[in-house]
């Protein structure tokens, strides 16, 4: 399932609704292929929890149900599913969990019916805004807004709220700011990572020297239908770092239009990797290859010793060919991107799922609270394989299953990092989605001008 295909699926939705929804402008770890949490856990099922906190919803909980409606379908749904044994145990509540592949579909539909869900995992604020707009969703009690104080940064918290109400507290996370390399192989070479983005290019501009007939970096920005979103994210990394957190929020409310001069020297920034031919495009060819690449066999080369260096999500790391070892001192592994300005210091891109509840009886209320815990964060941890993890600060980054997702979680409970919510997947769908992608696939498959790019992305803005 392509992002596209349920971008278009949405906009007819929408257009018989007469609602705007907010598509997920880049990939998330579902389309990439990626399953994220999915098995090699441990069982949870039997573990025990403080029942004493669900006093304060009511003694009489026993016999009740409540409704989870999400995208998170087979086999991603198993670990969720066991995580609320306990509660059950505790509470008496069943949980109804429905996944479904039509979520994004069926969810408006749901709720201008009259028939929403008790509780909807919304995979982004966007589309919180717009369940909100319907005046169904119902705030949560205190107690979820107390948890989401201590256990969360303000930048999540603003996420999960809308016109400055607090709806919805985060629940899953992932991240998109590395670059992946090959511990082994730098160590050969004499290589160190690079912290910052003078400092990647000088060691870009060595490995060039080294030897030019491996290209430092390899890119694919190829995903079908949505082909660009990985082109995206390298430009919002920039924005961020360059120009800092303000600016890149006022570029995705577009209080300042997508060819303002600081987006263009980011884009210019980022052309001097992937538009130099000197730099790329390792393992597969010209620049112009970076196009029809795909992104999941990117980065592939690092491992054939065709490259060095490939920009991508953590996700990425359920990519790798059979038997590579991720990790520190493994075959492969990622470091931070790059910071650029010393006022910005150290950034992240990523996103996640927010708990938003269309009911307030006092069951799905403790549902929402379990799932803002963490308690909850650090069994669905447990339970989960590679690729599932929190920004929750309570979550001890030891129960999650790959060292890259510590490495994430590490950078999101680091207080000192400045998160940002993937800017494509907040902006309009005819940009984020649509404009964007079709824009810098041009910039790369056949050279157009960044001005002649972010001018054409501007125009198609939603007047």
């Amino acid at each position: 399932m392509t992002v596209l295909t349920r971008a278009r699926r949405l906009a007819l939705l929408a257009g018989g609704l007469g609602l705007v929804i907010a598509v997920n402008g880049c990939a998330t770890a579902e389309e990439a292929g990626v399953d994220e949490g999915a098995g090699g856990g441990t069982d949870v099922t039997s573990s025990e929890i403080d029942c004493a906190q669900f006093e304060q919803f009511g003694s009489d909980l026993d016999g009740t149900e409540v409704e989870i409606y999400t995208s998170i379908v087979t086999p991603e749904d198993q670990p969720f599913i066991d995580t609320f044994a306990p509660f059950t145990e505790c509470t008496g509540i069943a949980v109804n969990y429905n996944g479904s592949r039509q979520f994004e579909a069926q969810l408006p539909v749901r709720v201008q019916s009259g028939n929403a869900p008790d509780i909807a995992f919304l995979p982004q604020p966007g589309l919180l805004a717009q369940m909100v707009s319907t005046g169904q969703v119902v705030a949560p009690p205190q107690a979820v807004a107390d948890n989401v104080d201590e256990n969360w940064s303000e930048a999540w918290r603003e996420y999960g709220s809308v016109d400055g109400t607090f709806y919805a507290a985060p629940l899953g996370a992932n991240t998109k700011s590395f670059v992946w390399y090959s511990p082994s192989a730098f160590a050969e070479a004499g290589y160190e990572v690079p912290q910052t983005w003078d400092e990647m290019i000088a060691l870009t501009d060595r490995m060039v020297q080294d030897d030019p007939d491996v290209k430092p970096w390899c890119a694919g920005i190829g995903s079908a239908e949505a082909t660009g979103w990985p082109a995206t994210d390298w430009l919002e990394d920039v924005v961020l770092r360059e120009s800092g957190p303000e600016v890149y929020d006022q570029w995705i409310a577009h209080e300042i239009p997508f060819n303002d001069p600081r987006i263009v020297a980011a884009l210019d920034r980022v052309g001097s990797i992937l538009r130099n031919p000197a730099y790329v495009n390792g393992g597969f060819g010209d620049v112009s290859s970076i196009a029809t690449t795909t992104f999941q066999d990117a980065g592939v080369p690092i491992t054939q010793g065709n490259c060095w260096l490939h920009r991508q999500a953590s996700f990425y790391q359920a990519n790798w060919p059979t038997g590579t070892e991720v990790g520190e001192d493994g075959d492969v592994f990622a470091f931070p991107f790059p910071t650029i300005g010393s006022e910005v210091g150290q950034a992240v891109l990523g996103g996640g799922e927010f708990v938003a509840a269309f009911d307030d009886r006092p069951e799905v209320q403790a549902l929402q609270y379990y799932l803002s815990t963490a308690e909850w964060a650090n069994l669905k941890a447990q339970a989960s394989g590679p690729g599932w993890l929190s920004a929750n600060t309570g979550l001890d980054v030891e129960n999650l299953a790959s060292p890259i997702d510590r490495l994430a979680a590490e950078q999101l409970q680091d207080e000192s990092v400045t998160f940002r919510f993937d800017a494509s997947d907040l902006m309009p769908a005819a940009v984020g989605a649509a404009a964007e992608w079709r824009e810098l696939t041009a910039w790369i498959a056949n050279g157009q001008d960044t001005r002649t790019t972010l001018d054409n992305i501007e125009a198609a803005w939603p007047r």
